[in-house]
């Protein structure tokens, strides 16, 4: 049976990290996978999260089952989180999922469920899981929002191309800090996405992943809310890996806003279902720990101040790559990133550049350019510009070469 499997592709962010893994040359750094790093290289456990689960430790729940809606309380939480007000979140449900993976899959699953022959709308570029999900779930893919020369994507083009969804459709869209391109839509650009929606018909379908991290907590929701209490249905996917640095254990919710409870109790029923055909039932910890630090205000008020910390980090990293790259003459790169904010940048780079990046100076990004800025250590940011302008032929080397052999 296997020797008639064919050689699937591979995963090439996965890829990159193995390559990493096996590069030898002290000067290497890591800007591929999207996870935060604080100063000194490392993933932190928030205290929030901590003292968390030390409460957890001390109660000594059960391991039972949750059932197919995973933690209700997490779920409650969520949809206050997310969408603020009582009259927003009357008109919502949720389920917990396998992170903001699990919830993109089920909510793609319920889209071919109730818009059979539906095409889904993703930007262009996008998240490199958003195309692989849907299509698994049966469904059609097109795309809108190609970047202009500018760097502005998803506010010029965006609106021209939505045009062409139809009635059956759906749009899913980056609710902050744009994945892979760091750029999102003005927020009057967002305000007319909703009267295009309104007046077209198609579904928003919202993927917030990174919440928290853009322009603070309430800002990074605010185009979500808006959208909200605009239309009259709407799919939401949250994940809580980022702002919570939840990512080993695979904590997310999928909310559906729609016009009647009894459409809601039907939308949590086919959840359910598509949920229990996938992985039966969510993994308990992070809801748990969400759930604690929510609910308590204490934890809650020292959770959002650590997010501010780290939002100020990634903040400041992109604010010092843009110096560095201005004083060595790559003005109009640096006039791109500064454009840019959340977790990532995409640099004005080819593949040919990023493996030139990766094999003469051990800095790596994707090959479409992104570079995880929340996981540069602030006295690396140099070398980083120092590689980046010397790929852009602005300056003539990025320090001393390397003694170690690039990887093959």
């Amino acid at each position: 049976m296997l020797e008639l499997l064919a050689p699937p592709p591979a995963d090439p962010l996965w890829d990159l990290a193995a390559e990493f893994a096996g590069d030898t040359r002290p000067e290497r750094l890591n800007l591929v996978l999207g996870v935060y790093r604080d100063h000194t290289g490392a993933t932190p456990v928030m205290s929030a999260v901590r003292e968390a689960e030390i409460r957890l430790a001390e109660r000594s729940a059960s391991k039972e089952y949750r059932g197919l809606s995973g933690n209700t309380a997490f779920n409650r939480v969520m949809l206050s989180m997310v969408l603020g007000s009582e009259a927003r979140t009357a008109r919502a449900t949720a389920v917990q999922t396998v992170a903001g993976t699990g919830a993109l899959r089920l909510l793609a699953d319920l889209v071919r469920q109730t818009r059979p022959g539906a095409t889904v709308w993703i930007s262009d570029p996008a998240y490199v899981n958003h195309r692989p999900i849907l299509q698994a779930a049966g469904l059609k893919v097109r795309t809108y929002g190609s970047p202009d020369p500018e760097g502005l994507s998803g506010t010029g083009g965006i609106l021209d191309d939505l045009r062409a969804a139809g009635r059956n459709d759906v749009v899913l869209l980056q609710g902050c800090c744009h994945n892979p391109t760091g750029v999102d839509p003005s927020f009057e650009t967002w305000e007319a996405l909703a009267e295009l929606a309104a007046t077209s018909g198609w579904v928003p379908f919202v993927d917030l992943a990174y919440h928290g991290l853009g322009d603070g907590l309430e800002a990074d929701l605010r185009a979500t809310r808006m959208l909200a209490d605009r239309l009259p249905e709407m799919l939401i996917a949250v994940s809580c890996s980022k702002n919570f640095g939840l990512y080993s254990d695979r904590t997310g919710c999928a909310i559906v806003l729609g016009p009647t409870r009894q459409a809601l109790r039907h939308v949590e029923t086919a959840l359910q279902n598509a949920a229990r055909t996938l992985y039966s039932m969510p993994p308990e910890h992070g809801a748990a720990i969400v759930t604690t630090v929510l609910e308590d205000e204490v934890l809650r008020t020292a959770w959002r101040a650590e997010l501010e910390v780290m939002r100020n980090r990634i903040t400041a990293n992109r604010s010092d790559l843009v110096g560095h790259l201005d004083a060595l003459g790559c003005g109009a790169e640096a006039k791109l990133l500064a454009r840019q904010k959340g977790m990532f940048s995409m640099l004005p780079l080819v593949p040919d550049d990023m493996r030139r990046l990766r094999r003469r100076f051990a800095i790596y990004g994707t090959a479409s350019g992104r570079i995880n800025i929340a996981g540069i250590p602030a006295h690396r940011i140099p070398y980083l510009a120092q590689g980046i302008a010397a790929v852009c032929g602005t300056v003539d080397t990025a320090g001393a070469p390397s003694t170690a052999p690039a990887p093959h």
